[in-house]
């Protein structure tokens, strides 16, 4: 069963093979554009269809013969096609040539024959060859003759000879063991020189084509004296063999023939028989010695065997004929050679393994090992080749790639033969990795802490995070945002923003430390592909204290009406009672907060001395009492408190307490209500500087009344006297002083005069400032 299955297998591959292979035959000498064979009928297409799935002929450099006609679909030639330039003489001339199927990426093998016509006429190279006969030859003595050549084969390639009408000479043609058929001369009756000294003959050459060629040639038949001897030749063939890289010039093999006649009749000249233009070209032959150099550059790969006919004459003319068979060895002068068929020249980082990359041929001119070729790429390379059909290869993906990792790959495909010493090719492939939004952005932390002053300006820049996404071009442009959440009941986006492009956070309101100690927020950053994709990270922004709250007085609590607070103390006190506490607090924290306390002013100021009880946790500053000897005396007492904080620039606040030395709350009532406090020395100097004012304004109108009596007494009207009688006061009219300056004040005023001038002198009733309109 085994046996049977591996033979199926077997049968199914030649079959698939073999199946891929079509072959079709057109004679040569075509017009361009000759109908070949319909290619899209055995492709199992239809002709639309070749150019939507990229059908078309793979070429390896050489000239192209035959092309696609997309219209009807069939296979046609290029140009002419002339048989004997491709394939010379050789019975089967067949064309091979690959068609590729782009979007299956598969290959398909055409094989085309090109069929002979009988497009060339035999030639005999020369038109004229003359032949020295000695008259003493006998009948039946036979001279060869020169051949003719036809490139054709078969039926179209050179069929017989024909000889023009001779008494003397008839034409019998004999075939070689190569098939080569030779012309020879048979001398039929005796001659004579003085008779006819030459013979004009005629040999024509013809195919067996339709229509039928033929070449002709002139013969000369010259008769000699008597010539018994003919060139014989050392070997009847000649083998060698030469490496195809031999150097021009060298030196093949010698050929060597002997005539044992003297004189003329033993000269031995020698000369290529039958010699085409390739042999002339590659050959040389040195007519006296027989050398035979090497002229042009041998190539095994155009020729690997050479059969060379050489003639050997004498002086009169009679010749022998040998070979010399000559072997091109292959050298393996050819790298291969690397023809890339389909490339792509960019693919997707997520492409599946087995992706088509390129499909390339690779070819080698040389033959045997130094034919054979092998592909290779580096090992480190994700990418493998596989050989397809013939000398095909596919360069497939190995692995999944990743363009962060590698966006560009330059894939060196070389091809070695396995010649001596092994020749290379090696091939560039540049493949572009095309960018899949497969990376999220990514931040360098996995969280951050931002610290920010209290009392910030609105706007203020807070902090700043980055997200590098290693993705290109939009799947690696980054925004930012905020995560929407609450604090306080408000919007976590009325406090802080951030910027979408550049990730900087700011401050939407000024913070005050007391009310917000600290922000979490959640910032995302994502990026611009498709889908996007988004990455998470926590931003704790921590407020700084700063000093900007001064400290409050909670104990004693200070009277609503503006009065000072009042603390009892009794008269017997002893020195260390405690009176009374302070107790303040600060809202600040840290250092802002530390509350150090002193006494500003106390009256007598030796009397009390203030100290500080830290001993709780609650800040507090602590009045202690000294007694004194005169401490009856001082039963009334104004102390002035400050607190100050340890920020910078320190911040204080006081208080005010009257310190009442009392033994009962009775006793302390008269204190409290019926004296005076004791006297405030701000409020003595503004009493003092009222006082000082008033007395300058009542100087200045005393001035003003007297300079008014003493100019009404020099007056000469008694009119004006009147009001100075006894127990009389009359008021006199509003009046304006005749004559003022600038910067006297225009007021009138009422005057009158004391009836009792002994009193005083004058008596202000009223005093009226009146604006007076100015005079014309």
């Amino acid at each position: 069963c085994n046996r049977l299955i591996w033979i199926c297998v077997l049968l199914g591959a030649l079959w698939k093979i073999r199946a891929e292979q079509i072959r079709y035959s057109v004679p040569e000498e075509m017009e361009k554009g000759s109908f070949v064979g319909n290619i899209a009928k055995d492709l199992g297409l239809e002709p639309q269809e070749l150019a939507k799935r990229g059908v078309r002929i793979v070429s390896r450099g050489r000239t192209q013969l035959f092309a696609l006609n997309p219209r009807s679909g069939s296979l046609v030639t290029a140009g002419r096609i002339d048989r004997e330039e491709l394939c010379d003489r050789s019975p089967k001339c067949v064309v091979n040539l690959e068609i590729l199927l782009e979007d299956k990426v598969k290959i398909f093998g055409v094989e085309v024959e090109i069929i002979d016509v009988n497009d060339n006429a035999p030639d005999f190279g020369a038109e004229q060859r003359e032949i020295k006969v000695a008259e003493s030859e006998n009948p039946g003595t036979r001279f060869p003759l020169p051949e003719a050549f036809d490139p054709d084969i078969g039926i179209n390639s050179l069929q017989g000879y024909q000889l023009s009408s001779n008494v003397h000479f008839s034409l019998d043609v004999q075939s070689g063991a190569d098939g080569i058929k030779y012309p020879e001369l048979v001398l039929e009756h005796a001659l004579d020189r003085e008779e006819e000294a030459v013979h004009h003959l005629i040999l024509t050459a013809f195919d067996g084509g339709d229509p039928v060629y033929s070449g002709t040639a002139k013969i000369l038949v010259t008769l000699v004296d008597t010539n018994d001897n003919a060139p014989v030749f050392t070997q009847p063939e000649y083998h060698i063999s030469v490496r195809e890289n031999v150097t021009v010039g060298s030196r093949l093999l010698t050929v060597k023939a002997t005539d044992p006649d003297e004189g003329a009749n033993g000269e031995v000249t020698y000369s290529f028989r039958k010699v085409r233009d390739k042999i002339s070209q590659l050959f040389q032959l040195n007519s006296l010695t027989g050398d035979i150099t090497i002229l042009g550059g041998l190539d095994y790969e155009d020729s690997g065997f050479y059969d060379i006919d050489v003639e050997a004459h004498d002086g009169p003319g009679l010749l022998a004929r040998s070979k010399v068979l000559v072997t091109i060895l292959d050298v393996n002068d050819n790298a291969p050679e690397v023809t890339v068929t389909s490339l792509t020249s960019a693919i997707q980082e997520t492409s599946s393994p087995g992706t088509v990359i390129a499909l390339f041929n690779v070819h080698d001119s040389d033959s045997g090992e130094n034919g054979l070729v092998t592909c290779s790429i580096l090992d480190n390379l994700p990418f493998t080749l596989e050989k397809t059909y013939g000398n095909y290869y596919q360069l497939l993906t190995l692995r999944a790639l990743d363009r962060e990792e590698v966006s560009e790959y330059n894939i060196t495909v070389t091809a070695t033969d396995h010649g001596t010493p092994p020749l290379s090719t090696e091939t560039y492939i540049s493949l572009n990795v095309a960018d899949v939004n497969d990376n999220p952005p990514a931040f360098p932390y996995a969280s951050y802490m931002a610290y920010i002053p209290e009392n910030n300006p609105r706007g203020a820049s807070i902090f700043s995070v980055t997200a590098q996404d290693p993705d290109s071009n939009q799947n690696s442009r980054v925004t930012y945002s905020l995560a929407e959440d609450t604090l306080q009941g408000s919007p976590l986006s009325t406090y802080v923003s951030i910027n979408k492009d550049t990730g900087v956070m700011y401050a939407l309101q000024s913070f005050d430390y007391e009310q917000v100690r600290d922000l979490q927020l959640l910032v995302t950053a994502s990026d611009s592909g498709d889908p996007p994709l988004s990455t998470n990270v926590s931003v704790s922004i921590f407020v700084l204290d700063q000093n900007d709250n001064a400290p409050e007085i909670l104990y004693p609590a200070l009277p609503t009406d503006g009065s000072m607070g009042v603390e009892l103390a009794p008269r017997s006190a002893e020195p260390g009672y405690l009176v009374t506490k302070v107790v303040a607090v600060d809202r600040d924290s840290g250092q802002n907060a530390w509350l150090a306390s002193r006494l500003l002013r106390a009256t007598p100021l030796s009397l009390c001395y203030w100290l500080s009880d830290c001993g709780t946790g609650t800040r507090r500053v602590c009045s202690r009492l000294r007694a004194a000897g005169w401490l009856a005396d001082a039963a009334r007492q104004r102390l002035l408190v400050a607190v100050r904080d340890g920020g910078q620039p320190p911040l204080s606040a006081t208080a005010t307490l009257l310190l009442v030395f009392a033994d009962s709350l009775q006793e302390a009532l008269p204190d409290l209500s019926d004296r005076p406090a004791p006297p405030d020395p701000q409020a003595e100097l503004q009493f003092y500087l009222v006082v000082a004012l008033a007395l300058i304004s009542v100087l200045f109108l005393l001035a003003v009344i007297l300079a008014v009596a003493l100019h009404l007494r020099r007056s000469s009207s008694p009119a004006a006297w009147g009001c100075f009688k006894p127990g009389l006061c009359v008021k006199s009219a509003p009046g304006v002083l005749p004559h003022y300056s600038e910067g006297t004040l225009p007021y009138s005023y009422n005057l009158c005069v004391a009836s009792q001038s002994a009193k005083t002198e004058f008596n202000i009733l009223n005093i009226t400032p009146e604006v007076v309109p100015p005079q014309d």
